[in-house]
């Protein structure tokens, strides 16, 4: 899709509204309300709109998303679109619509635990469910994680895949997770 990760001016088609002190912030804002954004922002936004599920479907980097994912999120999930204030956590704009993390990792599961050499995946995803899904008013399913795909064997990728595929047929009979504060 060549989306472009990074917030620029180019972001505000039109005239800023404070030409003199640029905020990107602020302008997003602005032409989030009057529907001024890039093309390609409107684009993703109105998949989001139509979208009942969202997957975030990414290999972990540093215990986070990917920079491009990372400007997805910074340019599509825009104050005016994806949330406000008031409008956020249970009164977030996509209140009804579920989203969930499908990963991939580098390490073994043994890694990713309370003991392990990483630490326990809940801490570093949490930042990811709460502060970004549930900000914007998901319901926020239990992430998807493929552990090591890259140290795994043919058959064990196989098995990863067919779990998915399994969960994914019964997705809509999920619970959504704990989003709050630990």
């Amino acid at each position: 899709m060549n989306f472009e990760p990074r917030a620029t001016r180019k972001d505000i088609d039109g005239a800023f509204s404070n030409p003199e002190f640029f905020s990107y912030a602020v302008e997003a804002y602005e032409a989030s309300k009057k529907k001024s954004l890039a093309r390609d922002i409107l684009d993703e936004q109105k998949k989001v709109l139509e979208a009942d599920l969202v997957i975030f479907q990414f290999p972990l980097y540093w215990l986070s998303v990917p920079a491009i994912m990372k400007g997805w999120m910074d340019r599509v999930l825009c104050q005016g679109f994806a949330f406000d204030f008031p409008g956020f956590h249970d009164s977030g704009f996509f209140k009804g619509k579920r989203a969930l993390l499908s990963l991939t990792t580098g390490g073994t599961a043994e890694m990713y635990t309370k003991t392990g050499t990483i630490g326990d995946y809940r801490n570093f995803l949490w930042l990811l469910q709460y502060g970004v899904l549930h900000f914007c008013g998901f319901e926020v399913l239990a992430s998807q994680i493929s552990y090591a795909p890259g140290l795994a064997t043919e058959e064990e990728r196989k098995g990863m895949v067919a779990s998915w595929a399994q969960r994914l047929k019964n997705i809509w009979m999920e619970e959504p997770i704990n989003c709050t504060l630990p």
